[in-house]
């Protein structure tokens, strides 16, 4: 029996040989289907210390160090996804990467998340030029623009350091290497518009809704509403008058407030503590009208004007505008000061909102509305230059009001190209008045009217053909600019200082200096256009027709005497 046994056992076993060589096949066939680079399961078998063992369903299993696991070690039976990195080493052992495959598996989620316009969470870790770093995770690093890490303005950009939030992916390549551009401002503005939208969508005027004081301002304080901001104005936050904000609200105080103005397109949003209070502006309609001049007294100076208490807990704003109908007011402070009691004028109200709009001016007559009576057209004044501008000056004809002089009606003759040069802050000058508007508020004045038109005097005496005598104040590649009478400047034009044909118009230019005396004949004068032009060719050919017609005159009694005889007589008489 024993001898039978062992022959069966010879049979059905088979050899160490065939063994190795089916294992062989099965682990090789096993591989066939994968390519080295390839994500796959495996299974946690072990973990011994700093190893653990994955089962990859290979010949043998693949290690992974226990820090690819970071914070949380695997235990036996957890499926993790690694890279195929070697499918056999020299040994027989393949490698795989737990890093690499979370890696490719981050990458592909960042992909997709720049695809289908989603948000991606990351850590600001430090302040860099123009903006912040970004850490996504897995080594991979993200730029964030100043411009778009937030939706408020940042004092210091290390607020930001630290700090987890998400993003937006804007940008993964550039010139084909990864450059990843984040946007967090992007994702705020969209979170921040749906609170809104559905705070708009559910509340109304009247109803109380909860906030924390986030800011103050000299006109109130803006309270936190989830992202977004209502604003509790001053005047807002009693029926009577409020000196500071901070006597009400503090920062950082969650508050309980009345919802008095929505304003969806505008996204304004005003809130109110007095609201829950009886309103002594129900009562305004009955006491007041636009138009109505009232007592009150000045409350408080701003920038912007004066609040004036009109009646307790009816307190309104005259704008800083409002002041004076002619004074440029700086400053309130100027005018007014606190405890001053003023008349003023009711120019308008908002009841839902506690405002009225007050005005000082009105209770004064506006100086505009008789300018024309008091400054007609004509009108001579000796007055002082307040201000020189490109254009001329601005000369103080009353407190408050200016009149103008522009530069072209400073001279009849002169072309002033800098007012500077002639007008000067601080200095009387005599001026006419040319011109007055209410209604534009303007005043237009003159110096050089004060005297005639040189220009229309020059046309009275000289007519054209005229004979006239000036300087040459200039000389041109074009012409010679000569100063005659009334000081007006004509132009004889190189062609016209010559009429000998044989003499070109660049030799006859040469022979004129500055300061030359010289006669011409009118040849063109439009006093309209300011224009004079002067030629001396005219002036010799003038000359020589009145020759000719003295001596034909003189010798007209002699027979055959003819043109060749007086060109001649007159050849000798120049000899």
């Amino acid at each position: 029996m024993a001898e039978n046994k062992e022959v069966e056992m010879d049979v059905t076993e088979p050899s160490r040989d065939d063994i190795q060589t089916q294992l062989q096949e099965q682990y090789l066939k096993s591989l066939e289907g994968l390519e080295e680079g390839d994500l796959i399961d495996g299974k946690v078998v072990q973990v011994a210390g700093d190893t653990v063992f994955i089962d990859v369903g290979y010949k043998s299993e693949g290690k992974l160090s226990l820090e690819e696991f970071g914070d949380n070690p695997p235990k036996a039976g957890d499926i993790v996804k690694v890279i195929l990195i070697r499918k056999e080493t020299h040994s027989g052992d393949i490698v795989i990467s737990k890093k690499k495959a979370d890696e490719k598996l981050f990458w592909k989620s960042i992909a997709n998340a720049f695809k289908d316009h989603l948000p991606v969470e990351g850590t600001i870790t430090k302040e860099v030029k123009g903006g912040f770093e970004v850490n996504l995770g897995h080594g991979l690093t993200g730029f964030l623009p100043l411009s778009k890490a937030d939706i408020q303005r940042l004092e210091k950009g290390s607020e930001l350091v630290g700090t987890q939030a998400k993003f937006y992916l804007e940008r993964l390549y550039s010139d084909k290497k990864i450059n990843i551009i984040l946007n967090r401002r992007k994702l705020m503005e969209e979170e921040i518009e749906q609170h809104r939208a559905s705070f708009f969508q559910n509340t109304q005027i009247g109803d109380t809704v909860k906030g924390v004081v986030k800011s103050f301002t000299s006109f109130g304080a803006f309270i936190d509403l989830g992202g977004f901001d209502g604003l509790l104005h001053i005047n807002d936050m009693s029926w009577g008058h409020v000196t500071r904000p901070k006597d009400f609200v503090r920062k950082g105080q969650e508050i309980e407030l009345k919802v008095i103005r929505l304003d969806p397109e505008e996204k304004r949003i005003n809130l109110s503590l007095k609201h829950f209070t009886p309103d002594p502006w129900n009562s305004f309609e009955e006491k007041y009208h636009v138009g109505d001049v009232v007592k009150g007294k000045v409350t408080k100076l701003t920038d912007y004007g004066a609040f004036i208490e009109i009646e307790e807990g009816i307190e309104g704003l005259a704008h800083i505008s409002e002041f004076s109908w002619v004074k440029k007011v700086r400053k309130p402070e100027d005018m007014l000061k606190a405890g001053d009691i003023v008349d003023c004028m009711i120019l308008g109200y908002d009841i839902p909102a506690g405002k009225v709009s007050l005005g000082l001016k009105q209770v004064q007559p506006n100086p505009w509305d008789t300018i024309d009576e008091r400054y007609p057209a004509g009108t001579r004044l000796k007055r002082k230059i307040v201000k020189v501008t490109n254009a001329g000056a601005f000369i103080e004809l009353e407190e408050g009001i200016d009149g103008f002089l522009h530069i072209d009606d400073y001279s009849w003759t002169q072309k002033i190209k800098n007012p500077s040069s002639v007008l000067h802050e601080g200095d009387e000058i005599e001026v006419i008045v040319l011109e007055s508007n209410a209604e534009d508020r303007n005043v237009r004045l003159g110096v050089k009217q004060l005297s005639e038109d040189p220009w229309r005097s020059f046309a009275k005496t000289y007519k054209f053909g005229a004979i006239v005598e000036g300087t040459v104040s200039s000389v041109t590649d074009f012409g010679v600019f000569v100063k005659v009478p009334g000081e007006i400047e004509g132009l004889i034009k190189k062609q016209d200082l010559v009429s000998d044909r044989s003499e070109s118009y660049d030799d006859a230019l040469k022979k004129y200096q500055p300061g030359m005396q010289v006669k011409a004949v009118v040849i063109d004068l439009n006093p309209d256009r300011q224009k004079l032009g002067l030629s001396v060719k005219d002036l010799i050919q003038k000359q020589q027709r009145e020759e000719i017609s003295r001596f034909i005159q003189e010798d007209e009694g002699e027979a055959g005497y003819t043109l060749g005889d007086l060109l001649k007589a007159k050849d000798k008489e120049n000899d």
